[in-house]
């Protein structure tokens, strides 16, 4: 279906352009992209897959942009989502252990150390359910728990030690073939 893959690869390629902005720091471009290639993936009636990596790509761009609001409100959609319709798989499961963890880090980087355990609590349970584990709520839940302090940089050096974010250099060039630093675009 030569249609269904040109409307693949388009998106895809205008992902991998705001993959390459947020790695340059430009996360406001990098948001552009990712908002046009969601646009788009749904648009072609892509499979779901790929609106949920731009999705996840957005929310680390707003993440790292410092916009912990507007990373919390999807946060709490996402959960009373899954409070109302619960997951029915494995990778279902997963990202609901993965929202609330992504719920956890940022409640840390706004200092509220006690919510952030309830987030981790509920994201390491979930992953429990499907055998999974998740070592950055492990981590960041042992840190909280020996009172240790944890400001917004640490935290984000843990997430980067712990290559929590999908947006990265090796993947970029995996996915892409085409290095962020020597981009021909």
């Amino acid at each position: 279906m030569k249609v269904a893959s040109d409307a693949v690869r388009a998106h895809l390629q205008v992902a991998e352009v705001g993959k390459r902005a947020a790695l340059r720091g430009d996360h406001a471009e990098a948001l552009r992209s990712y908002r046009e290639a969601m646009r788009m993936a749904v648009q072609s009636r892509s499979p779901e897959a790929f609106f949920r990596h731009y999705l996840e790509a957005s929310l680390e761009s707003l993440e790292l942009m410092g916009d912990f609001d507007s990373v919390l409100e999807y946060c709490g959609r996402a959960i009373d989502h899954y409070a109302k319709t619960p997951p029915s798989n494995d990778l279902a499961w997963l990202d609901l252990a993965s929202v609330y963890q992504r719920r956890g880090v940022v409640l840390c980087k706004v200092g509220n150390t006690a919510a952030a355990t309830e987030a981790f609590d509920a994201a390491l349970r979930q992953a429990q359910r499907i055998g999974a584990t998740l070592e950055l709520s492990q981590r960041l839940r042992g840190w909280i728990a020996r009172g240790l302090t944890l400001t917004p940089e640490r935290v984000l050096q843990e997430q980067r030690r712990l290559r929590y974010f999908s947006v990265r250099e090796e993947t970029l060039r995996a996915a892409s073939g085409v290095s962020a630093r020597k981009s021909p675009l």
